[in-house]
């Protein structure tokens, strides 16, 4: 048996490399996405419901929160689209080393940023 194994991990100070977190967020958005679409299936059928149900859900969609809400879908789904395109790509062979993964990575984070910030201005 080792001695050098790790009693308790403490998971506030491991450090993780870039490629476990775009993965974990890739995830993430994915569940985001899953829920939303729930969400906005909801709104979508209220909306045909009736035009009262239209008028309502137009006068919630200009509020604020659902502003912000819709920013978060659209944020989550840039994401995951940005990083299945890398995993598409990937797929293909390109990028599957130690240092093509992180680079990778770092492409997803910064695409994903610059389409988030102009999701957000396209909707705000």
């Amino acid at each position: 048996m080792n001695s050098q194994r790790p009693v308790n991990l403490d998971l506030r100070t491991i450090k993780l490399p870039i490629t476990a977190y775009t993965s974990i967020l890739h995830r993430i958005s994915g569940v985001i996405l899953f829920v939303g679409l729930a969400v906005m299936l909801f709104v979508l059928d209220k909306s045909l419901s009736s035009e009262e149900g239209f008028a309502d859900v137009k006068m919630y969609l200009t509020s604020p929160l659902a502003k912000f809400v819709i920013w978060g879908l659209l944020s989550a789904l840039l994401y995951h689209l940005v990083a299945g395109v890398r995993h598409l790509v990937m797929d293909t062979g390109v990028g599957e080393t130690l240092e093509g993964g992180k680079t990778g990575s770092k492409i997803v984070i910064a695409v994903s940023v610059v389409l988030i910030v102009l999701a957000g201005v396209w909707i705000w």
